[in-house]
């Protein structure tokens, strides 16, 4: 009888490997909380050894700025591509608030909570929470100012009216852990109103589209605590 040959092992570029890793640590950020990304955590959803994890990663707390930096991003690319598809600034602006409005967009605000508390003692994640809020600002603010020049909006600073809309986003998001069924649709669409308000856009008329439009995506699974 031929023996069949053991496949050949493919070895990962450290490029590759690097990544690996780090979309690991992202997807249990965003499912178990950054207080619970460890090496050997990370190393077991792998199923390799920690010392290759800590040979990419010497110090945890890299890889836990990485693993948020690289959700916040992958989350922002989805609501604000930064090369946005066919469609008016108004239409982007529209999908943005469908897609942050609902049980949905909780998982990142949920992430940016635990982000924002551990920040406090953690400076690595602290200059990462920095950077991404910046880049957030960043990405809006260019969506209000491509608005401006389209003539779907008007904003005398856009960069200031992406601030005010995304501090009530915020605040709306720090209820992602709290019960929320007997909030009413004016304080959901806050945002939305905010915005009508800030860009000079007929009252209700980007909510009617928001609601219109609304399709929520499915929260992602999330465990109770960190594994062991």
């Amino acid at each position: 009888m031929l023996s069949r040959a053991a496949p050949k092992r493919v070895r990962k570029t450290p490029e590759a490997r690097r990544a690996e890793i780090v979309a690991a640590a992202s997807a249990l950020a965003l499912t178990e909380g950054l207080e619970c990304l460890t090496l050997r955590r990370v190393a077991d959803e792998l199923a390799v050894r920690p010392g290759l994890i800590s040979h990419y990663f010497p110090a945890v707390e890299d890889l836990v700025a990485e693993a948020f930096g690289a959700a916040a991003t992958a989350e922002l690319d989805d609501l604000i591509p930064a090369d946005r598809p066919a469609g008016s600034p108004l239409e982007h602006l529209a999908r943005f608030f469908v897609l942050t409005t609902g049980p949905g967009y909780d998982g990142v605000s949920r992430l940016w909570l635990n982000a924002w508390h551990l920040s406090r003692y953690r400076p690595a994640l602290r200059e990462r929470v920095d950077r991404q809020e910046t880049l957030w600002r960043e990405r809006l603010a260019g969506l209000v100012r491509d608005g401006v020049e389209h003539g779907s909006f008007e904003a005398r600073d856009p960069d200031v009216t992406a601030a005010r809309i995304l501090v009530v986003l915020d605040g709306l998001g720090s209820h992602a852990n709290t019960d929320r069924s007997d909030r009413p649709p004016e304080v959901t669409h806050l945002a939305v109103v905010i915005a009508e308000r800030e860009l000079n856009l007929p009252e209700g008329s980007l909510v009617a589209r928001v609601t219109a439009a609304h399709v929520p995506r499915p929260a992602p699974d999330e465990g109770a605590a960190c594994a062991r």
